[in-house]
């Protein structure tokens, strides 16, 4: 295919309308959008009067409103004394651990919720897998006990006597 000349000035006339390589490419025949792309920029077309866009349905339907839902005011809470014991914090040693084997969980893959534990109870592989179900905490994706046993506090180092490196040079000395 060659560009004559009365090709070259159907092109300059479809870009300037705003027709696509694309677009142009099929009413010319014979050519490939490619080629349009680099016959533009050989004869240096560049101002375009409006990109071309894809035809688009004119009817939008309209969104359905959403139920208005009347806010009910909350309720005062009432002043009270309360006792309260300060709270000490237990080393990692005594946070209750919970069983290895536990009871089969309330929610399945189906049922679990976004504010639901994620905790796995079983062999996945097997029907009887579950997962807790009980509420989670707000941003953590396990209940309270579960985040016990999955997120625990770093241990401390052992403070450094020097022993240790001293025992590992022995074995080049």
């Amino acid at each position: 295919m060659s560009w004559t000349d009365e090709r070259v000035e159907t092109l300059k006339k479809l870009w300037q309308e705003g027709h696509s390589a694309s677009q142009i490419a099929k009413t010319l025949g014979g050519v490939t959008r490619n080629a349009v792309i680099g016959k533009v920029h050989r004869l240096g077309l560049s101002g375009r009067a409006a990109p071309s866009q894809p035809a688009r349905p004119l009817y939008k339907p309209a969104k359905p409103p959403r139920p208005a839902t009347q806010a009910t005011p909350a309720p005062q809470p009432v002043a009270r004394r309360v006792a309260v014991e300060p709270v000490v914090a237990r080393p990692v040693a005594q946070v209750p651990a919970i069983s290895s084997v536990e009871g089969p969980g309330t929610a399945t893959v189906l049922t679990l919720g976004a504010k639901m534990c994620k905790w796995p109870i079983g062999d996945p592989s097997s029907d009887e897998f579950t997962f807790c179900g009980r509420r989670a905490s707000d941003g953590i994706p396990y209940c309270v006990e579960h985040s016990r046993v999955a997120y625990q506090p770093q241990q401390k180092k052992k403070k450094d006597t020097g022993t240790d490196l001293s025992r590992s040079l022995r074995r080049y000395l």
